[in-house]
């Protein structure tokens, strides 16, 4: 079929979008065969168009060669759930209390159905995906997470019981091994299994960072509600390296619920991962526009 590329406004728009293909090979090269870990959650994960769009992108890494593992989250569907439930919850440090009742329902509701969400989106838009727990294969191996506070009075530290929360003590490479030279893409739900076969509810951020460090993930993607760090003029900072980052946490600028993200992304990247980014998963195709054009669109931190 001969096109005339003449013909009317259409063909600009299709000419536009082959060229903007071609841009991107260079990108294409510099990525395949590269594992990416993914840090799927906040609201975004409630709109169905933005479900579909971001499980037809991860097809699209898949099938350029990409190997990317997908980690999630679930906490606004957890908190609705366990309200429907008359079950209430408290948070110490952004973190949920979990006693045995509450654990229950997250495991059900993670492994369930998010998972399971998440992982039909996926397969829908060709993909071939799995959905696993930190239980499956002993993925993810766990201790029991403890915090501190010090009384501003008597000065005497105590230590916060915050239940079957969780934090990883080891990762089990094997399987992810496994989906790496396979064409699987491993939806994982962010529960680990304790010493004595307990169930541990662990921030989705977190297993994120411990995964990439244990396959050697090129990247480490956070999806999120908002748009990256952002400079007290509250603009965003598009490349930052890790020495940056830790100042702008002692300086102030980085506070509140970045604190913890940043963390993870410094971690990751002491443990050998290239590269991290942070950025909002609510921008239809967010993680093309940040692998595949030279501005992106969230905070890339790196050594």
């Amino acid at each position: 079929m001969t096109v005339d590329l003449n013909c009317t406004d259409e063909c600009t728009i299709w000419l536009e979008k082959a060229k903007t293909l071609s841009e991107a090979l260079p990108f294409f090269q510099k990525y395949s065969g590269k594992t990416f870990v993914i840090k799927y959650g906040g609201h975004a994960m409630s709109d169905k168009n933005l479900i579909q769009s971001f499980a037809r992108d991860v097809v699209m890494l898949r099938q350029i060669g990409i190997n990317p593992i997908i980690v999630h989250g679930g906490g606004p569907q957890i908190g609705s759930i366990l309200e429907r439930l008359k079950i209430k919850s408290e948070f110490i440090d952004g973190l949920r209390v979990t006693d045995q009742e509450t654990v229950d329902i997250v495991e059900m509701v993670l492994t369930g159905s998010i998972n399971k969400q998440i992982v039909t989106a996926i397969n829908r838009a060709g993909g071939f995906a799995v959905g696993l727990s930190g239980k499956d294969g002993q993925l993810i191996r766990a201790c029991k997470l403890t915090r501190t506070t010090r009384d501003p009075d008597s000065n005497i530290e105590k230590v916060l019981d915050l239940g079957f929360v969780g934090e990883p003590s080891e990762i089990n490479p094997h399987i992810l091994k496994f989906f790496q030279q396979s064409d699987i893409i491993p939806v994982i739900a962010p529960i680990g299994i304790g010493d004595e076969d307990e169930t541990y509810n662990i921030n989705a951020d977190t297993v994120a960072g411990a995964v990439s460090s244990a396959c050697g993930a090129s990247r480490l993607m956070l999806l999120t509600d908002v748009a990256g760090v952002l400079d007290k003029s509250g603009n965003l900072v598009q490349n930052i390296t890790s020495v940056q980052a830790q100042k702008l946490i002692t300086d102030g600028t980085i506070s509140g619920g970045m604190i913890p993200k940043i963390e993870t992304c410094l971690l990751a990247i002491a443990n050998g991962v290239n590269a991290t980014v942070i950025m909002d998963g609510c921008v239809p195709h967010a993680m093309l526009l940040e692998l595949f054009t030279p501005h992106g669109v969230g905070t890339l931190i790196y050594q």
